[in-house]
């Protein structure tokens, strides 16, 4: 039977998901968040307007992908969950985000040599407890997380001022610090800077060449505490860890810092979804009512919080897509077929907010994530799918909700800006500027 090769995008067609999904996706950053760039994409509600895009191709190819003519490359836009699902079992990273993450130590588990991936993979796993209930280090997380959060309240409440995203953000961020590195880089802002440095060159992609003195400072800054792992954190389990020679350990821990940040956005955005649905924020204040005193929240509380972050993921994914490229000739859903080496882009935004494949795909709906309904949805991608989704997910996860549970446990939030309601009447935008929302959070 002879080969047929996808629908092609015309070329007025080209030019419109240049201007409304290419260009504004990669304006915003996909490796460090621009925030200048967020909040214009945010005015104009960037992410809708690439939704009409890719629905508009729908319409006129159907759910077929669909290729588009990219200088130099072959480019695959997917529109079905079934291609989608092929994408995410088969496929690995993509040379634009490999030469992207080349700004780090070349050896992580996403951008090493193709033969030692799954050795760097096993023992990403191995690490960060993918296959366990409950990640061993969860017992001392407990009381770091409310501490944490007792400081940022206190910041608030003496500041008099409400709580703004570089506030939330910074609180994060010395979490993170304690989980990956220990305790003693809980203020140690510049590994941070150094790293943020690193990100955003990635986000030039193979534009820029790797800056190796600042990737070495970094390097050096975390081999010092790897050398001297404190117990109860991620290094410490690294030094332990069995770890196979092609699995350089040191060059994951890059990729493991930088991981929290989507999820650190998600919380922060869940925050602004609680306040405009009370029905849902009382619930959680229900449950983080009937918490031990000795306990920063309940399982269902955590539980129902883990929920809405993955929903803020769903409904305002980071970044908006996901590239892979095809290692050999693949067949998709309609029976078509392109060769190896073909860029395939899943566009997050539109399968999360798609009405054809989601009932609740414009609403906050996070009991969608308890009872099954995103259950094998390949439409949803939170935090990837397949083999490549995130190892570190439920300790991620974890750390977001706690922290969440500790503000909200006495705490009420008002959403004050922006003033714009996130919630009905009025649809969700697509597009959320995080860095603007800012919160009263008032003793309950």
């Amino acid at each position: 039977m002879p080969q047929r090769p996808p629908a092609r995008a015309s070329l007025p067609e080209t030019v419109l998901l240049a201007a409304t999904v290419f260009l504004p996706t990669a304006a915003q950053g996909a490796i460090l968040r621009r925030p200048r760039m967020v909040r214009l994409a945010a005015g104009c509600d960037a992410n809708r307007r690439a939704h009409r895009t890719l629905a508009h191709l729908r319409r006129r190819h159907g759910e077929g992908p669909v290729s588009v003519l990219v200088p130099g490359r072959r480019v695959l836009l997917l529109l079905s969950p079934q291609d989608a699902r092929h994408m995410f079992t088969a496929t690995p990273a993509t040379r634009e985000k490999a030469g992207g993450l080349h700004h780090f130590p070349p050896d992580g588990a996403l951008i090493g040599p193709t033969e030692s991936r799954p050795e760097q993979r096993a023992f990403n796993e191995a690490v960060l407890d993918r296959d366990a209930s409950a990640h061993r280090l969860f017992p001392a997380l407990t009381p770091r997380i409310p501490e944490e959060a007792q400081a940022l309240l206190t910041l608030v409440g003496s500041s008099g001022r409400p709580l703004h995203w570089e506030d939330f953000s910074a609180a994060f961020r010395r979490i993170t610090r304690r989980i990956v590195l220990g305790d003693a880089a809980r203020d140690d802002h510049r590994v941070t800077q150094l790293l943020d440095r690193l990100r955003a060159d990635a986000d030039w992609l193979t534009l820029r060449k790797p800056k190796e003195r600042v990737r070495d400072a970094f390097l050096a800054r975390v081999r010092a505490y790897a050398d001297s792992a404190e117990p109860d954190s991620l290094a410490a389990l690294v030094a332990t860890a069995p770890c196979p020679e092609s699995a350089e350990p040191l060059g994951q821990i890059p990729h493991w810092l930088f991981a929290y940040d989507a999820v650190s956005i998600a919380a922060y955005s869940a925050l602004a979804l609680l306040a405009s649905h009370p029905e849902h924020a009382a619930r959680v204040r229900t449950a983080l009512d009937d918490a031990d005193p000795a306990q920063p929240a309940t399982a269902d509380a955590l539980s129902l919080l883990r929920a809405c972050i993955l929903e803020s993921l769903r409904l305002w994914p980071i970044p908006p897509a996901i590239h892979r490229d095809t290692t050999a000739e693949t067949t998709w859903h309609n029976g078509t077929t392109t060769p190896a080496d073909t860029t395939v882009v899943f566009y997050r935004s539109f399968f999360h907010r798609d009405p054809q494949h989601l009932a609740h795909a414009d609403h906050f709906e996070p009991d969608a994530w308890l009872d099954g309904r995103n259950d094998d949805n390949w439409a949803l991608a939170p935090l990837s799918h397949g083999p490549a989704m995130l190892p570190g997910q439920d300790l991620v996860l974890y750390t977001a909700a706690t922290l969440l549970a500790a503000l909200l446990r006495d705490h009420k939030a008002l959403l004050l800006l922006p003033r714009r309601p996130l919630a009905p009447p009025l649809p969700l935008p697509h597009t959320i500027d995080h860095t603007s929302l800012r919160f009263a959070l008032t003793p309950k």
